[in-house]
């Protein structure tokens, strides 16, 4: 998989954006095991440690789990995906929120506007 990161943000807060999406979106299955940290170092073009620091954050948030001597895997707990869909969707409201309010537009309007989007998408 192709790693794009910006300049100005933390490589590692990137990492674990681009992971977090990788597990939403199911590009990685529930279960499935992740390749080495020095592999997927190598493959995204970052220091090991950096990767580790990365892994050990989803890790701590319950998106990947270690088993001691085969590596470390995508959770298999299908209430975690759903918690991060929800964590991950209030984000991009959020944001949609924070950029319409910016050139004007009321909360109410806002959520007309989504209504109208989508039942033109539909």
């Amino acid at each position: 998989m192709e790693w794009n990161f910006k300049d100005g943000l933390p490589i590692y807060s990137q990492i674990i954006d681009q992971m977090s999406m990788r597990i939403a979106s199911k590009a990685y299955e529930l279960g499935e095991k992740l390749p080495s940290v020095r592999d997927m170092a190598m493959d995204a073009g970052v220091n090991p440690n950096t990767m580790q620091r990365a892994l050990g954050e989803l890790e701590r948030q319950g998106l990947l789990f270690t088993e001691r001597t085969s590596g470390r895997y995508i959770t298999r707990e299908e209430e975690v995906l759903k918690e991060l869909h929800r964590k991950l969707a209030m984000e991009y409201i959020e944001e949609l929120f924070e950029k319409l309010e910016a050139i004007g537009m009321t909360d109410e309007e806002i959520k007309e506007t989504v209504n109208d989007w989508q039942k033109e998408e539909k």
